[in-house]
């Protein structure tokens, strides 16, 4: 699956120029703030920016920003296999599953009818032992890692579950079964529920709350927009 994005690596001159061609094409060019640096990221109220292009054999990429909650991607990864990147917005909690009287998070978005992709949160405990997926929609040939456990009704969604291991952690992943591009996820039962009712993981601490795209291809240049987003915790 994707690098931890508490990872930061260098880009090459090479690289940070060629993703800096292809953003003449992205939208929103007089944003707050925009990027096309492969580990580009910035803080805007509360939430951390990154473009995160991580996977072998990607493109070009470019963030742009107006607030945490109000930002978007153009992304032109080519139409092969693997996971090309991961831009999105990171809410750091860290707070113990059981100390937790809520997590809830809103989305809402816009999304291309073409490429191959989730949009996705992706919820990470403060040791990186166990990493929770929930996919909200999805476009083209992409699936999750692990084996289907069966479908569940928690947190307002259905959802389909597989639990596997990537080589790094732990991985659960509750795949939406119709896709949605607004709406809002109660986190908290879900985490309930992988704790106490299956027994998967202990008392965690959750540490970061990360909302974004998960991208397989999108040749040609695509557009992923976070129209609104919100991540509380208490």
């Amino acid at each position: 699956m994707k690098r931890s994005t508490h990872i930061r690596l260098l880009a090459s001159p090479a690289l940070g120029l060629a993703l800096a061609a292809g953003f003449t094409t992205a939208p929103a060019s007089a944003a707050t703030w925009s990027t096309c640096d492969q580990w580009g990221n910035t803080s805007m109220n509360g939430y951390t920016l990154y473009n995160n292009i991580w996977g072998g054999g990607a493109g070009t990429q470019c963030f742009w920003a107006n607030s945490g909650t109000d930002w978007g991607v153009w992304a032109n990864h080519p139409d092969t296999g693997g996971i090309k990147s991961y831009p999105n917005a990171t809410k750091a909690v860290n707070k113990p599953i059981g100390s937790m009287s809520s997590l809830t998070s809103s989305y809402n978005v816009s999304v291309p009818s073409a490429g191959a992709y989730n949009t996705s949160y992706d919820i990470w405990d403060t040791d990186h032992d166990y990493e929770i997926m929930l996919w909200v929609n999805q476009y083209g040939p992409v699936g999750p890692i692990g084996s289907h456990q069966g479908d569940v009704s928690l947190g307002g969604h259905t959802w389909k579950v597989y639990k596997g291991d990537n080589g790094a952690n732990q991985v659960f992943s509750f795949l939406r079964t119709s896709n949605s591009s607004a709406g809002t996820v109660n986190i908290l039962p879900i985490l309930k529920w992988i704790k106490d009712t299956k027994g998967w993981m202990g008392n965690e601490t959750i540490g970061d709350v990360q909302f974004g795209y998960e991208i397989t291809s999108s040749s040609g240049g695509l557009d992923f927009r976070t129209d609104s987003l919100t991540v509380s915790a208490s």
